[in-house]
């Protein structure tokens, strides 16, 4: 019989209870190769789409068998079967969307970043816990199987204490994907480093100090803001965080990995999606640990990848806080924290100096 120790847990669960009627309210390229292909696989019931570009969202209609495509969002809010509204359009519009959806009483799935600063996001809280629905963030790297599994075995024990963690990638990115992020003056941290501050806030909470610094590529053009960032997340145990991202790297050497180093081990792996995005790859995970197998190196054979398989994780556990009447995982107040830290980084380069967390505005919600 194998070990227990050796069967990672890492895959999404879905609740007993899937057909929730979802309706999509945005239906760009992130839809079209991530959102819809996982939800298809996973026999979701996506039943209207609504965009503004009417024409794009009948494609996607058409492709994915969506039954309603809808001309207003308040069209979409008038039927009886949509449940959960999937919001996918930029941050900047994002507020308004959440405001008429609660009204309407809708639970909803929320494009990341929640808003582009952070007295929208702690309106958008706000307004989620007055209205007694179920409001979630789409932060799925944290259902990335490399990291999902990486979080499986720091769980187990594999690794004692964590004292190093890392994810260092080095890609060229297709940044032409989303036009409007052309003229963006926040941009690696705002849309890409997002993801991998929130996977490790999901492994290790917040952190005490953020250090972050900030640049551009001669070879960006155009494109006004960030493109290589350097992020440093310190904790009280002397654990560290580094998460280090280059978006311009024209040779054929990219590289997408994560590592942890323990007192008793370590973990290490690829991130997949980012060798040829959005297609990508499956992730790699390794690990030894010296409490369990003290003279072996253990490989994962991993299922899936993070575009699109791990997309199924926050309308996943969306639907479990349904049911259950609980808060999803990455549930709007969580995800504050990570649009702090994200703010931090900022403040962080502005300024030149490293930046408590509780140095971030205070953020105007119900506790406070």
């Amino acid at each position: 019989m194998t070990d227990p120790l050796l069967q990672l847990d890492y895959k999404p669960k879905l609740p007993p209870k899937i057909n929730y009627g979802i309706g999509l309210v945005g239906t760009g390229g992130i839809v079209q190769y991530a959102t819809m292909p996982s939800y298809r696989k996973h026999r979701l019931d996506v039943v209207a789409a609504f965009d503004l570009q009417r024409p794009t969202a009948e494609i996607v209609a058409e492709e994915f068998e969506i039954p309603h495509v809808y001309d207003s969002l308040e069209q979409l809010l008038d039927d009886a079967a949509v449940e959960i509204v999937e919001i996918a359009v930029p941050p900047q519009h994002q507020l308004g969307i959440v405001r008429t959806c609660l009204e309407a009483g809708k639970h909803l799935l929320c494009q990341k970043p929640l808003a582009l600063d952070l007295g929208e996001s702690a309106e958008i809280v706000k307004l989620g816990e007055a209205s007694g629905l179920k409001v979630a963030v789409n932060q799925q790297l944290r259902w990335g199987q490399g990291l999902r599994g990486a979080k499986d075995l720091i769980r187990k024990g594999w690794i004692g204490q964590v004292a190093d963690a890392s994810i260092q990638v080095s890609v060229n990115t297709p940044w032409n994907m989303w036009e409007w992020l052309v003229n963006a003056p926040r941009l690696e941290i705002q849309f890409h480093s997002i993801h991998y501050i929130d996977a490790m806030r999901s492994l290790f909470g917040d952190p005490i100090w953020i250090t972050s610094r900030h640049a551009r590529n001669p070879l960006q053009g155009d494109i006004i803001g960030e493109t290589k960032t350097i992020t440093i997340m310190d904790y009280e145990n002397d654990l560290q965080v580094l998460i280090a991202d280059n978006h311009f790297n024209h040779s054929d050497e990219y590289f997408a990995t994560f590592r942890f180093i323990g007192t008793k081990g370590h973990i290490s792996g690829t991130l997949g999606a980012m060798y040829n995005y959005p297609h990508g790859q499956e992730d790699s995970l390794y690990w030894s640990g010296r409490p369990h197998y003290p003279h072996q190196k253990f490989e994962a054979k991993l299922e899936g990848k993070w575009i699109p398989d791990a997309f199924i994780g926050p309308i996943a556990s969306l639907m479990t806080a349904i049911q259950e009447d609980g808060m999803p995982e990455t549930n709007v107040r969580d995800n504050l924290g990570t649009l702090r830290v994200v703010e931090a980084a900022y403040m962080s380069a502005e300024q030149n100096r490293s930046i408590r967390f509780d140095e971030v505005p205070a953020i105007p919600i119900s506790e406070q």
